[in-house]
């Protein structure tokens, strides 16, 4: 299922940077109990990103679709802060900030 919820959270992108989420660096904890149930810590480049207040939703709506999860919780974190180490080399590549 981890797998597959990975593969969810890579369908989710910040409509102003051309790279997924996931592979950015933004989800900082995936959590699923016994029960099938996930909760997500995830936080944005940003505080002030304007999909802020949309951007749980996505990844909450696309993870509730993965076959076999319960529930969904996602929480917006911002400690530690987000930066560039944070990011893959997928996403780097992408950017074009190597």
């Amino acid at each position: 299922m981890t797998d597959d919820i990975v593969a969810a959270l890579k369908t989710v992108y910040d409509p102003e940077i051309p790279s997924d989420i996931y592979e950015l660096g933004l989800i900082y904890r995936v959590d699923i109990d016994d029960d099938r149930n996930v909760e997500i810590d995830m936080t944005l480049t940003a505080p002030g990103c304007p999909v802020a207040g949309e951007m749980p939703g996505w990844v909450e709506n696309a993870v509730a679709a993965v076959q076999g999860v319960q529930s969904v919780k996602v929480n917006m974190v911002f400690d530690p802060p987000w930066d560039q180490s944070r990011m893959s080399d997928e996403a780097r590549v992408a950017l074009d900030m190597w």
